[in-house]
């Protein structure tokens, strides 16, 4: 019975991460929150380059614990495209302490963040009918007061 426990713990661990999507550390930010404690989940891509499909949402789930108490957090949302950063509009410069979610990814949390404590970062956004189909890549930070660098991710994408 104990061995049957532990196989269907070790079963759930992977289910876990099976869906996580392989994301590269920002390459010029140093973040509080290392990137191998930073487990993304993008909707329906587990390796880049990411599909985007123009008219549909994407979904960003983001756990991370926070290496130290945070007051604020900013979304910082870019895709770069030969080397020129066009934000996301209507994503970036946003209050990413309202997409703040308990570890169970349902309790509504907010800011400030408590060291220590795991938190989701849940966000939504539309690929809207207008983006050209094209290959870029995505940068999506999360910066706390005097725009340090909470975590931060880049993945390849693709708008379709």
């Amino acid at each position: 019975m104990k061995s049957m426990v532990v196989v269907v713990l070790a079963l759930s661990c992977l289910y876990m991460y099976a869906d996580a999507t392989d994301v590269k550390a920002c390459p010029s930010t140093r973040s509080l929150v290392p990137n191998d404690q930073n487990n993304v989940e993008i909707s329906n891509c587990t390796k880049g380059p990411c599909k985007l499909k123009r008219k549909t949402k994407v979904s960003i789930n983001q756990k991370f614990t926070p290496a130290e108490d945070i007051k604020t957090l900013t979304t910082t949302v870019y895709a770069q495209v030969l080397s020129l950063p066009l934000p996301f509009v209507g994503v970036d410069g946003t209050n990413a302490c309202d997409h703040i979610f308990a570890e169970d990814g349902e309790t509504k949390l907010g800011c400030p963040l408590k060291a220590g404590v795991p938190v989701v970062y849940k966000r939504e956004f539309p690929v809207l009918e207008i983006y050209p189909k094209m290959s870029l890549v995505v940068h999506w930070e999360l910066q706390g007061r005097g725009s340090q660098s909470i975590t931060c991710f880049e993945v390849p994408a693709k708008i379709v």
